[in-house]
């Protein structure tokens, strides 16, 4: 390392270059977070055209090669000259940062990507890149590779379409896995049908030969039908408003449903804000004032009675809150978060007025939602009672109890890991051929409490659940503080069997809706244990599934073979549970991770909740991709 530091050391990257090193910057992560990333980079473009009035149809195709098209009908990039750079506006927007439309006024009114960036980070970050201009009669193409130009723009003949295609081909250099999930594409593409009523967006996958159609005329309120169509709705029509204050568009849409957890989404141009912001609070300040004003005015909610809290009034609530605006302030180039706080107080009074003028026409159904919000707020006292119970149990005390935690040696989190495993049997098993050092085990007994059909209160009354709280330190619910974690791994360690899958779904569950953090940060993991151990002679081989089964008896041939099916972990010895399942050296685990909050949210309600046939249609539609079926 050189001692001296000048002007000498400063490095200058030019072009896309700083996209490559480093673009978790621009794109969150390599992760497939970040791969599909791109796509929606690419197809927020063609919204915006749509938004700005030129855009009708929108065509996703995921290519056999591994590559991605985007097609819109919309005006097209420009092509001609850049008036300070002198190449086409189509090169220039794909290969310099911060160069775009949408920066000043007139060209679009209100845009999703106003960074510049978006069409040249995709660019830059993947193999080949090549778009098509449809534009005054004529076809243009240009070609890129990883950011730099291959071919100058040229007409490739006549047409009487408009609009671009932008296709490229995600970079194996940059990203973990290049292969684009259908079933996120589409949840994605749904979601913007949804926000832009009438636009019609086709995806086809040409791995499968399969092709899926959306547009909803009906906007943001089919979109809350949708987020309740497996559920029992406490209203049939949903609430819907609609209205423009100070230049800003503002819509909201909300349905109450039976379920004891809420689904509140908010877009800013037509851009899935997942961490809310100035939008999203005033919807919520709205709808706490409101419906405490509705309760005390009709005598529902008594003068001797504490206020409905937000997290009240919000249980078993579907909602959606979409603004379009000229200048959103999006915080991170990811767009995650609405930072105009001019805008909270506009979808405060938009909301709230028409809030109040739809409770006021529709007494029987301010009734409904009224009652159910003060069985929450009775159901939370329970819970906080229940909490404070929770916390004067320390880890110290339940691991004292027979059965259950056995805790590792370190107080580091960072390497601690934590074994949730079915039964006495298992749990014995886990303890003796653990690492102590950092390894914790905690056995649960039976299947805990599905939290899907019951309140945080019931929940909480739950002996398992209880101790799984305790242990994992974090707290539970809104109370939910990551930082405390205990353990950085959360192992959930099942039986190869129905029940074993029944155990995992419902801790799964219990996670998913009171702890969603541990999920977020990466700490949730399902062990993979053998289904078979094979012998022949002296040679040993374990085997995780029955296609390995077949390989591998295909390999040695079938002679003087024995095989033995692992039912439960409690038929292994301590020494085999550790070599196959514990050991970080050789085993293998799965990472559980949410890449769609929306369409997570909707399995676990058809799989947990309380209509079957939901769930059986599920079942049907899913029965090839089950694997390891115990019958």
């Amino acid at each position: 390392m050189s001692e001296i530091y000048d002007a000498s050391q400063i490095q200058v990257l030019e072009g896309l270059e700083a996209v490559r090193r480093r673009p978790g910057m621009y794109i969150g992560s390599t992760s497939v977070q970040g791969l599909h990333h791109l796509v929606w980079e690419i197809v927020d473009n063609a919204v915006d055209e749509a938004l700005a009035g030129y855009c009708t149809r929108i065509d996703v195709v995921l290519h056999r090669d591994g590559s991605c098209s985007v097609t819109d009908n919309g005006r097209g990039f420009p092509i001609d000259l850049h008036p300070k750079l002198q190449r086409p506006g189509v090169e220039v927007a794909l290969t310099v940062l911060h160069a775009g439309g949408k920066f000043g006024e007139g060209t679009y009114k209100v845009s999703g990507g106003l960074h510049g960036v978006g069409a040249s980070v995709v660019n830059a970050l993947s193999e080949w890149l090549e778009v098509t201009v449809r534009k005054d009669g004529t076809v243009y193409r240009q070609r890129f590779s990883r950011g730099h130009v291959v071919s100058d723009l040229e007409q490739m003949g006549k047409t009487k379409e408009h609009g671009s295609i932008v296709r490229f081909l995600p970079d194996t250099q940059i990203f973990e896995d290049v292969r684009l999930d259908q079933e996120t594409v589409a949840s994605r593409l749904r979601e913007t049908a949804f926000l832009n009523g009438g636009l019609m967006i086709n995806l086809t996958d040409e791995r499968t030969g399969e092709e899926r159609h959306f547009q909803f005329e009906g906007g943001i309120g089919s979109f809350v039908r949708y987020l309740n169509r497996n559920r029992e709705v406490l209203h049939p029509k949903p609430f819907y408003c609609s209205a423009e204050k100070d230049r800003v568009q503002i819509e909201a849409a909300l349905q109450y449903n039976d379920s004891y957890k809420d689904t509140v989404l908010s877009f800013a141009n037509s851009v899935r804000t997942h961490e809310g912001g100035s939008h999203e609070t005033g919807f919520k300040s709205a709808l706490t004032r409101l419906l405490n004003d509705y309760g005390r005015r009709s005598g529902i909610l008594k003068e001797n009675e504490d206020n409905l809290s937000g997290e009240d009034v919000r249980e078993g609530i579907a909602a959606v809150i979409s603004v379009k605006l000229e200048e959103p302030q999006f915080e991170g180039q990811t767009k995650t978060k609405l930072g105009n706080s001019e805008v909270r107080g506009l979808v405060d009074q938009v909301v709230g007025d028409a809030l109040g003028s739809f409770l006021e026409e529709n007494p029987s159904v301010g009734r409904r939602i009224l009652d159910k919000c003060l069985q929450a707020q009775r159901a939370r006292d329970a819970a906080r009672k229940a909490r404070e119970l929770t916390r004067r149990k320390s880890a110290l005390e339940i691991s004292s109890l027979p059965g259950k935690l056995t805790d590792c040696t370190s107080k580091d989190p960072a390497e601690s890991e934590l074994f949730i495993v079915e039964g006495d049997s298992a749990g014995g098993s886990a303890k003796q051929g653990r690492d102590r050092r950092f390894q914790a085990i905690l056995p649960i007994r039976g299947k805990i409490l599905n939290v899907e059909k019951a309140r945080l209160d019931k929940a909480l009354s739950n002996e398992e659940i209880r101790s799984l709280i305790t242990a994992l330190g974090t707290g539970v619910g809104d109370e939910v503080d990551i930082a405390k974690a205990r353990y950085h791994k959360v192992v959930l360690m099942a039986d190869a069997d129905v029940d074993g899958s029944h155990i995992r779904t419902l801790l799964l569950t219990f996670f998913f809706r009171y702890m969603p953090q541990l999920i977020e940060r990466g700490y949730v993991y399902i062990a993979q244990p053998p289904l078979y151990l094979v012998k022949k002679g002296r040679t040993e081989k374990y085997l995780y599934n029955d296609d390995e089964l077949e390989r591998y008896l295909g390999e040695i041939g079938r002679d003087k073979v024995e095989v033995q099916r692992y039912k439960g972990l409690g038929e292994m010895n301590a020494d085999q549970l550790w070599e196959t399942t514990m050991n970080p050296e050789s085993r293998t685990m799965l990472a559980v991770n949410v890449d769609d909050a929306i369409e997570a949210d909707q399995i676990f309600t058809i799989l947990m909740g309380d209509k079957v046939e939901p769930r059986r249609e599920f079942i049907q539609e899913n029965a090839t991709l089950v694997r390891n079926l115990d019958i």
